[in-house]
This record gives structure tokens, C-alpha cells and sequence, in this order.
């Protein structure tokens, strides 16, 4: 259980750290990605695994 829980912690700890660092990018480099500003959770679950 106690696995479980930290886990969850790091896949959660990934996710924000990934829309942090999307959200600080300007709507031009996020396009240079093929990234949409409306995309960012989207690519973020899908980084963090969950």
C-alpha cells in the first residue's frame, strides 16, 4: 500500500512539474512542439503516466 502511495505522490509531483514548465514556455515555442497552450494538461497526464 504504502508503494502505492508514493507512486501516486511521484506520477502527481511529475504531472505539475510538467504543466509548470510547459506553462512558462511562450504560445510560439509550445507551437515549435506541437504543442497547443489548450494541450498542455493532456501532454502532461500522458508524461506522467497516468
Amino acid at each position: 500500500m504504502f508503494d502505492n502511495v508514493v507512486k501516486n505522490y511521484r506520477q502527481w509531483r511529475n504531472y505539475r512539474n510538467t504543466v509548470s514548465e510547459l506553462s512558462r514556455l511562450s504560445t510560439r515555442d509550445l507551437n515549435d512542439l506541437g504543442i497547443g497552450r489548450g494541450d498542455i494538461e493532456f501532454v502532461a497526464r500522458r508524461a506522467a503516466g497516468k
